[in-house]
């Protein structure tokens, strides 16, 4: 695994597109897209807050990655195959539990147990159900999300099982820090670190040629 550290999310997308670019490998998916794929990756950033948050060399700047983040933390009124704040806040889609329908709010459930025990590693919550994931053709990336406290600030690590680094990450990463910050602020404790794990990054290079140009 390869591990980068960087002062804000911002720089963290542009050091880890440039390492894709430069040392990655072509590989063509099982949807026949043109990718160069690398190795799993760890994006560490101490002072995820910081700017700039966004790069300015990503597609998607501040007004598009403010509602991104709105629809993760608040829900959306539009129609898709499934969305994270489904996931997190309302996981349990076509699954029953005592012949009641489950709804779980993971992030409540989160907060809850770090109040309660906030030296925890079980402050977790998953997006993936084998109900619906293994049929759809476009599942979550995003699989894990675990928060812990420690010395007094709360840190996040997420898990995604692809990445998109070059249209999609900066947009996640913006997306979950607001949602650390939402669960630190309902802690009243600061944020801490933020680690962004992707399992296999990836960029497609013919898709999105256009985009690639200002990373470079």
């Amino acid at each position: 695994m390869r591990i980068i550290r960087a002062p804000s999310i911002g720089k963290a997308h542009e050091l880890v597109v440039k390492m894709i670019l430069e040392k990655g490998w072509l590989l063509r998916t099982e949807d026949a897209e043109a990718t160069v794929e690398f190795e799993e990756i760890a994006l560490q950033v101490d002072t995820p807050l910081a700017e700039p948050m966004t790069s300015p060399s990503s597609r998607f700047q501040q007004r598009f990655v403010e509602q991104y983040a709105k629809d993760l933390l608040h829900g959306s009124h539009a129609s898709f195959e499934y969305d994270y704040h489904g996931r997190l806040f309302d996981w349990g889609e076509r699954l029953v539990s005592d012949e009641k329908p489950v709804n779980v709010d993971q992030i409540a459930y989160i907060v809850e147990k770090l109040r309660s025990s906030p030296e925890t590693r079980r402050a977790i919550a998953i997006t993936w159900n084998p109900v619906i994931d293994e049929k759809l053709d476009d599942c979550p990336c995003l699989q894990l999300v675990q928060c812990v406290i420690r010395e007094g600030k709360l840190d996040m690590r997420v898990i995604f099982r692809s990445n998109d680094m070059l249209t999609a990450a900066g947009a996640n990463m913006y997306a979950l820090v607001q949602l650390q910050k939402s669960i630190a602020g309902q802690l009243d404790v600061p944020c801490g670190t933020y680690t962004h794990i992707s399992l296999v990054p990836h960029i497609y290079y013919i898709r999105d040629a256009h985009d690639i140009e200002p990373f470079c």
